[in-house]
């Protein structure tokens, strides 16, 4: 069975997704959707017939579809349970979940690229101005990351134990939107030695921005040295 990934080499959601199907060993094809070529690709009646929401990830499973990159990977945790990448008490369980839902959902998604053009396009916010509101509910989010993973005896190599698993590929993403933003990253030194250790796999280092088949550039993030 190989699934179709429709992605944006920079979107964080599909990002996620990617690192899931590579701890996974799952067959995918990558379907570029560029979101500002042509006003954006994702923007088109053809896409929008397959996600109503207009973003990307979207997973297809043979004739099925799946928008929404957490439900994309517990979907994957539930076909193919291992790797696990959620632990096996509920309360952890829990706690994982929550994690990487403050990333997914109260992090990623006021500094995602609809947000931002908003501010500028239709409320006429500076340059400047974004980028202010970007490292601002960045850091707020990252510090309280920081605070819950340093001082929480489930934290191994990775964000639970020492395999990598939910939190992990929330993280990882944002991370790497954060360097590229030129956030001061020296605060999260828990975050930072998670990220180097993801960084170190090949489910990791496969999904990444440069790696991918519609990536623009060279070298867009440059992580710092351990």
């Amino acid at each position: 069975m190989t699934y179709k990934l429709y992605s944006f080499w920079r979107s964080s959601a599909a990002f996620r997704v990617r690192i899931a199907l590579n701890l996974k060993g799952m067959d995918y094809e990558i379907i570029p959707v560029h979101l500002s070529k042509n006003g954006g690709n994702q923007l088109s009646e053809e896409y929008g017939k397959k996600n109503p929401n207009r973003l990307v990830p979207v997973l297809e499973d043979g004739e099925k579809s799946i928008h929404q990159s957490l439900a994309m990977i517990e979907y994957l945790e539930e076909v193919k349970p291992e790797p696990p990448l959620l632990p096996t008490l509920a309360i952890d369980r829990a706690w994982v979940r929550a994690l990487a839902m403050d990333i997914a959902c109260d992090i990623h998604p006021i500094n995602n690229v609809r947000v931002l053009r908003y501010l500028i396009k239709k409320l006429g916010i500076s340059s400047e101005a974004k980028d202010e509101w970007y490292q601002h509910w960045v850091k707020t989010g990252l510090e309280s990351l920081e605070k819950q993973l340093s001082s929480d005896a489930r934290v191994g190599k990775f964000a639970y134990g020492d395999q990598p698993g939910l939190i992990d590929l929330c993280l990882v993403p944002q991370l790497f939107n954060a360097l590229s933003a030129k956030v001061d990253v020296s605060p999260y030194p828990t975050l930072m030695r998670i990220f180097h250790e993801c960084m170190k796999l090949p489910a990791f280092i496969n999904a990444s921005w440069e790696r991918q088949i519609d990536a623009e550039g060279l070298n867009p993030v440059a992580p710092p040295q351990e």
